[in-house]
């Protein structure tokens, strides 16, 4: 993840600091996320840790995802600072520890949204078989692979930033030899970032769907709603990011000309709006979460988070149309019981 890199397109290095308008706006962004964030994502913590029953395989998937997002939440202040005083004063280590971080909690956040999906596309598959597939210790293990993977993939942070001195300020920037090292950085985050987890996300959600027009699934596409709404919010606030990095790959791989000249000022100015935009998806789930639970509110109080996450469970819907079933089972017996007495 990037919120300031240098370029020569104009003959002069420019750093996105120096943009009074796009400095202004992205820490105007930062600040509402962070008042937003950093407690909404703290509150669905303490709410699955302390006030759920039961943690299901749903509830450790949203667990895992606002520590991802509350994490990234608690950087934004450094950021904050940075876009303000338009000037890094916190030192080449932080600088390079903040933006691993920065990329490492984006990573986590998409792949387990991801995750999300496959789920739910196992459990429209196999209902019945969903619990031996996933159950708790086997979602525990892919969690702590996921989290192991996202950080050896957030290494380029550290080998591409550091903090320089241009025109007379530090800034914290991705500096590279030459523009193979920025195609192969800014390629690295579209492929792993987005293209390789939405791929997995759009093709779960269609075969989903069309199981859905197939069957009688119509009770747990509520439940299917939570998890899309958090699918395209993440879609929305990351894809002028990405575009952003296309922008730069681009002008990283053209020739000298007026091209390269406009894509070097497009990604230039945009990039601390658009980057201030994608730590949006981090605050908008606790939006979310609100909404979809205010039946909760008034009957669970504090607790109506962890009431929403336990009834939008999969296994635990899967336990209770198998009571359903047996409880049905167990009736009709007793009606033919009935009727062979009499």
């Amino acid at each position: 993840m990037s919120l300031g890199n240098n370029a020569s397109f104009t003959g002069e290095n420019e750093t996105i600091v120096e943009n009074r308008t796009a400095t202004t706006v992205g820490a105007l962004i930062l600040c509402i996320v962070f008042l937003l964030g950093f407690p909404g994502n703290s509150f669905i913590v303490w709410s699955v840790l302390a006030r759920a029953r039961k943690h299901s395989v749903t509830t450790l998937l949203i667990l895992n995802l606002a520590i991802a997002d509350g994490s990234l939440m608690a950087l934004t202040p450094f950021f904050i600072a940075y876009l303000i005083l338009k000037h890094w004063v916190f030192g080449n280590v932080m600088c390079k520890v903040l933006f691993y971080l920065c990329l490492l909690n984006m990573y986590a956040s998409i792949y387990i949204i991801a995750l999300m999906s496959v789920y739910r596309l196992l459990a429209v598959l196999w209902p019945q078989r969903v619990s031996r597939l996933t159950g708790r210790k086997t979602v525990m293990r892919v969690l702590v692979v996921l989290w192991l993977v996202v950080m050896v993939a957030s290494i380029p942070a550290v080998m591409f930033r550091r903090v320089e001195r241009r025109n007379n300020t530090l800034v914290c920037d991705s500096f590279h030899d030459s523009d193979n090292h920025a195609v192969v950085q800014y390629t690295l985050e579209i492929v792993l970032g987005f293209v390789i987890p939405y791929g997995v996300v759009v093709v779960s959600y269609i075969c989903i769907l069309q199981r859905i027009r197939r069957t009688k699934f119509g009770r747990r596409i509520r439940s299917e709603k939570l998890i899309l709404a958090i699918v395209l919010t993440f879609c929305i606030f990351w894809l002028p990011y990405h575009i952003v990095n296309m922008v730069q790959v681009t002008w990283a791989l053209c020739s000298e000309g007026q091209l390269k000249e406009t894509l070097g000022k497009i990604w230039q100015r945009s990039r601390a709006v658009t980057s201030s935009i994608a730590f949006m998806s981090s605050c908008a789930n606790p939006v979310l979460y609100f909404f979809a639970g205010k039946s909760y509110i008034r009957r669970e109080g504090l607790a109506f988070m962890a009431r929403l996450f336990e009834a939008t469970g999969l296994d635990s819907a899967n336990r209770k149309s198998r009571q359903n079933s047996q409880n049905s089972r167990d009736k009709e017996k007793e009606a033919e019981n009935v009727m062979l007495k009499e």
